[in-house]
């Protein structure tokens, strides 16, 4: 595994999702995940597997203080006092005592972006954030908290592949030290539908899959979470170390068509912020 430091602490490269993992499945998944060298596990509330994710990590071989473990408030528990017990509610479920990096999973103009990230502040400051970010915000959110409220952020979480750009929160991310955590990072399975990808992943002898993930994690600031559940695609979605796109492959997949974007619920925020 390869890692991105940023303020100064190491994140994995590659980590696993966990969207639509239930029960003995999840667990079972994360469990030989950790076997095969992952060491950053994705989850949220709204996952609804907190709890199997916790059992793995509890009887897995890894330490714990190895594993990078995220999860995200629900958009609806953002109210302060809301947000500090829904927060303790998923250390439960996680049987963890912290996590190393707690999100808004998205924003909501319905409560007071201050008072959130306030409440966020206070689990940090009591280590059971050990660092805060935010999903799913564009760049003029990222700016409220940042430059307004004054709020550096350890990370930004976003839908990021090879057809949808995210090029300007990239370079305000260079300027602020943040990360970038691409979500979807497979367009869910449309690169392996792209010819271009394909073509460079001969190359290689590599999938398109394996292509774009190694095209985001060569971006300065950027891990990947593409979520697998058979071994064959965790280990997949692990060996593109060996490795590197040459500048010119690299920006032919820059050129590619980037409005594709698959994740855009009714609640979801202006996009051109």
């Amino acid at each position: 595994m390869q890692y991105k430091t940023i303020q100064g602490i190491d994140v994995p490269e590659i980590g696993l999702g966990t969207y639509k993992l239930y029960g003995k499945e999840c667990k079972n998944t994360v469990m030989k995940a950790l076997d095969l060298g992952y060491r950053l596990v994705d989850t949220a509330q709204m996952y609804k597997n907190e709890a199997e994710i916790g059992d793995a990590i509890r009887t897995s071989h890894v330490d714990r203080e190895e594993i990078f473990i995220t999860t995200k408030v629900w958009h609806t528990n953002l109210e302060h006092d809301d947000l500090l017990q829904t927060v303790e509610d998923s250390l439960e479920q996680l049987k963890a005592s912290y996590v190393d990096l707690l999100m808004i999973h998205w924003p909501n103009k319905q409560y007071s972006l201050e008072k959130t990230m306030e409440a966020m502040l206070v689990l940090r400051d009591q280590g059971k954030a050990m660092n805060i970010g935010v999903c799913n915000f564009p760049v003029g959110l990222v700016k409220e908290v940042t430059e307004e409220l004054r709020i550096p952020i350890f990370c930004n979480q976003v839908e990021f592949h090879p057809f949808l750009e995210q090029f300007d929160l990239l370079d305000y991310s260079y300027d602020h030290e943040f990360l970038i955590t691409a979500y979807s990072p497979l367009a869910q399975g449309k690169v392996f539908e792209n010819e271009l990808l394909s073509e460079i992943g001969k190359n290689y002898g590599k999938s398109a899959g394996q292509i774009s993930l190694r095209w985001l994690i060569e971006q300065e600031n950027v891990v990947a979470i593409p979520k697998a559940s058979n071994e064959a695609h965790l280990k997949e979605n692990m060996d593109i170390f060996d490795f590197e796109l040459s500048d010119e492959e690299f920006q032919s997949i820059d050129e590619l068509e980037k409005n594709l974007r698959l994740v855009n619920p009714s609640f979801a925020p202006d996009w051109s912020m």
